[in-house]
Parts: C-alpha cells; structure tokens; sequence
C-alpha cells in the first residue's frame, strides 16, 4: 500500500490535470510508440505552433482526470501507451495529429474527446478535414458576396450587349460630371 505522501502526490496529479483539460474543447489520444526522436520532435513542434499541448499520461491517471471531469466511455482508448493532445480550439488537436498519423504509419489515433463528449476514430478524423476558422470565414463570406457579384456581371454584360447593338459607345460614368462642369464656367 503506498504511503499518504504518495497517495497526496497523485491527487495532486490529478487535480492540475483536472484543472488543466477543464478549459479544453478538444482531446485525441493516441498511441505513439515507434515514432523516431526526429518524428516526434517534428510532431510536437507542429503541436505547440497550433497552441495543442501534448502530453503522454498514465491510463489510470487518465481514468481518474475524466471521471472527475464527467466524461465516460473511454475504457477502451485507455489500453496500452496513451499520449494526449488537446487544446481549448476545436480542431486544431484533430487537425495536427490526424495529419502526423496519415504520415507516420506507428502513431496511431485511438479516440478523442469533442466538446466533452467521447468521440470515436472516424469522429476524430472528421473533425481533421473540417477546414480552419479563417477558410469558413472566406467561405461564408463569398457565399455573401456571391449573388452581388453575379448581378453586377450579368447587368455589365447587358450593358455591353447593348452597346453593341446601338453602335456607339455609351459615354463612361466618370465622363458625364465633366461635360456638365464645362458649360457652367463659360
């Protein structure tokens, strides 16, 4: 049986592990054994420029964490090594993590947490093809944009046509003020 002061110390694991994926929106674990040093430092460094932290956690650590947290039907992501990546970005893990896995053949994605509910491996690689916020952006905005856009061609492309079927150019909309200005100073 460990001693109080062991035992205290994995509280306290547990606790500022609690305290650290409170604020996360996103978790995917995955097993990583087998990657090569230059493979993992690659991966972490694409981690940490996403702002996903990465952390390798014992299994039963990781039971404890998301009992206290309210999250079930993870048993079965926490078998054999288990790394953790996670971030407060929704995608961000899934994004960087599903990409090393498709390059890396050993990492290997187990599961995930998405907005604290478990999440399976398809979820998990969904959630890495959802682009990120700022294409949505553009997207949303284009989609905005688009009927404008298409208005003004169609209505340029009537008043060429009907140019050409008068015969004489239209005068241009920055012409017609200086016409008008040249009879008032006379």
């Amino acid at each position: 049986m460990p001693s109080e002061k062991i035992l205290a110390a994995k509280k306290q694991v547990v606790a500022d592990l609690v305290a650290d994926f409170k604020d996360a929106k996103t978790f995917v674990f995955v097993a990583s054994r087998g990657l090569t040093v230059e493979q993992d430092t690659n991966m972490r460094r694409e981690l940490r420029n996403g702002n996903v932290k990465f952390q390798v956690i014992k299994n039963t650590v990781l039971r404890l964490v998301f009992k206290e947290l309210g999250i079930e039907g993870l048993d079965e992501i926490f078998e054999g090594p288990t790394a953790v990546a996670y971030s407060d970005d929704i995608v961000a893990p899934a994004k960087i993590i599903a990409k090393f896995a498709e390059d890396f053949e050993p990492l290997e994605i187990k599961g995930g947490i998405i907005d604290g509910k478990a999440a399976s491996i398809d979820e998990v690689v969904a959630l890495s093809k959802v682009p990120d916020v700022e294409t949505l952006y553009s997207q949303v905005v284009y989609g905005l944009l688009f009927p404008f856009t298409k208005l003004a061609m169609l209505v340029k492309a009537v008043a060429e046509k009907k140019q050409e079927e008068d015969g004489a150019p239209a005068p241009a909309a920055e012409e017609a003020p200086a016409q008008e200005a040249a009879p008032a100073e006379a």
